[in-house]
């Protein structure tokens, strides 16, 4: 800490059952290099000019334990702070902005976050610990020009970035530990990697040198350098890590270009750097779907939009057949001109619908789901809360919803609609052939079919035993047994079940229209 300046923030594990900044288990006020809680607005002063580093601190205060602090939260009074730290960045040369969690795991107001970093050339994020292995290159472009540079962690994948400003001209690398030579290309600046609206891009073209920056535990022996296949020749050491060589950009004025440099260290190692430049405006090559989709997608939105859209579904179906009468004998002959799936769905959906145990049942599961509690209990040791769809209360702080849809949406899809398709199962083949759990295994010959619909049930049950266990480990006896979406949910699950196998038969040979309570 003697010879550089650090600059550390706090993240969701750093946040994972701290109930405030000053818990003993909050670890990051000891062991954090910089020690300042919130967002905050370092300037690095230089003789060329100043560069303004901006921290976003959406780290949920309090912190409940996993998952439901996966997402960050910004309130309006910590967009103003942010605002006032950009208006005053616009002194900088450049500005910077970074924080733990990409853009699109927080849940900020409108005009949202990303707007609000429209000035900086850059936010450097983490978070995502390339989503296991599966995008380890997570880059993209907000819509008015800032680059969203994710990172991977250190702590499983041993990854770090280095950063420079050429000329005001943002490159960077990403590398990975105890691989050298590390290299970066700073001029001419990777064309994927430009920002024209905060950028002095017509610094490139009248350059005088191409400049590297190259690393290495040993001595640098040499740094080739190579423009779309064609040798320009060495590049010299202008003074620690910096290598130039000088080139002609007016041979580059028109179309994308490709520069490769190869460093070669004491040791007999070798790194390659190879990147596109381009020194017209126009030729940006653009982001891949894929990471923009996960780096610049309001996921909290999206997992709100599915939630309800999935719970208007599951209910509305239930409402719809509940209200619509049960097709007499003329009109079930009419069901023919259906295909015999369809006629077979509806008619269990009249079936469920009708009857008042399942209907009843149901649709106060689902409004559980809706509307909660999922569950109350130690959210943070010794501090006691309530989770819901739209959020979570934690001794009197309130947590907006973000996480919770994403986990709605897979109890809905996972177990409550999976349930009521069952259930619906059950009574229809009950109608058909008035029988019994067992007798329908013997009238069937047990058909490997039918009793593959069983096993997926079985499992479906398993996993929310599961679910009901993880409760019990995580936030303790008190959530295992305040749970009626979790606990609460699978007792009346086998109670459903074994009705519809074992229970009375609702419905008589002439199909009575009334609803029947079994």
């Amino acid at each position: 800490m003697e010879r550089t300046k650090w600059i550390d923030i706090r993240g969701n594990h750093d946040a994972f059952n701290i109930i405030s900044l000053d818990s003993i288990n909050n670890y990051y006020r000891k062991y954090s290099a910089n020690q300042k809680v919130g967002s905050f607005h370092y300037v690095h002063q230089t003789a060329f000019g100043n560069y303004s580093f901006i921290c976003v601190d959406a780290t949920l205060t309090p912190g409940p334990k996993r998952p439901y602090n996966f997402f960050g939260i910004l309130n309006q009074t910590h967009m103003d702070l942010l605002n006032s730290f950009r208006a005053e960045s616009l002194r900088s040369n450049q500005s910077i902005w970074f924080g733990h969690y990409t853009t699109s795991t927080i849940v900020s107001p409108a005009p949202g976050v990303r707007d609000m970093m429209r000035a900086a050339v850059a936010y450097l994020c983490g978070h995502l610990h390339t989503l296991g292995g599966l995008m380890p290159v997570l880059h993209s472009r907000h819509p008015r020009g800032t680059l969203e540079l994710e990172l991977g962690d250190w702590m499983d994948n041993r990854r770090f970035r280095v950063v420079a400003f050429d000329h005001d001209l943002l490159s960077f690398s990403d590398l990975q530990f105890e691989q050298w030579p590390a290299v970066l290309v700073t001029n001419p600046k990777d064309a994927q990697y430009v920002h024209p609206g905060v950028e002095p891009l017509g610094r490139i073209p009248k350059s005088t040198h191409i400049r590297i920056l190259a690393f290495s535990e040993a001595p640098i022996t040499a740094v080739h350098v190579s423009v779309d296949g064609e040798a320009l020749g060495k590049a010299h050491c202008a003074g620690g890590p910096l290598y130039v060589l000088l080139w002609d950009p007016f041979v580059y004025l028109t179309g994308l270009h490709r520069i490769t440099v190869k460093v070669e260290d004491s040791a007999g190692r070798s790194a390659v750097r190879e990147q596109h430049f381009t020194l017209e405006d126009a030729l940006t090559p653009s982001f891949g779907f894929v990471q923009s989709f996960i780096l610049l997608t309001d996921h909290y939105i999206l997992g709100r939009v599915l939630f309800i859209s999935t719970v208007l579904l599951n209910m509305g179906v239930l409402l719809a057949f509940r209200f619509h009468q049960l097709p007499n004998e003329d009109e079930r002959s009419g069901l023919g001109c259906f295909p015999g799936l369809t006629s077979s769905v509806l008619m269990s959906l009249h079936l469920i619908s009708k009857t008042n145990t399942f209907y009843y049942s149901l649709m106060l599961f689902n409004l559980f789901t809706a509307f909660g509690p999922w569950f109350i209990g130690e959210l943070i040791d010794g501090h006691s809360g309530a989770c819901f769809s739209f959020g979570v209360f934690i001794d009197g702080h309130f947590l907006e919803g973000s996480l919770t849809y994403v986990v709605g949406v897979i109890q809905l899809l996972f177990f409550n609609i999976p349930l009521t398709s069952y259930l619906c199962w059950s009574l229809l083949h009950r109608h058909r052939h008035n029988s019994s759990f067992r007798s329908h295994f013997v009238r069937s010959g047990c058909h490997w079919r039918l009793l593959g619909v069983h096993l997926l049930m079985l499992l479906l049950l398993t996993w929310q035993a599961h679910s009901c266990y993880f409760l019990l480990e995580t936030y303790g006896l008190m959530a295992f047994f305040l749970s009626p979406v979790r606990t609460w949910a699978f007792g009346l699950s086998l109670l459903l079940i074994r009705h519809a196998w074992t229970g009375l038969f609702p419905f008589p040979p002439d199909h009575g229209k009334r609803a029947v309570s079994l």
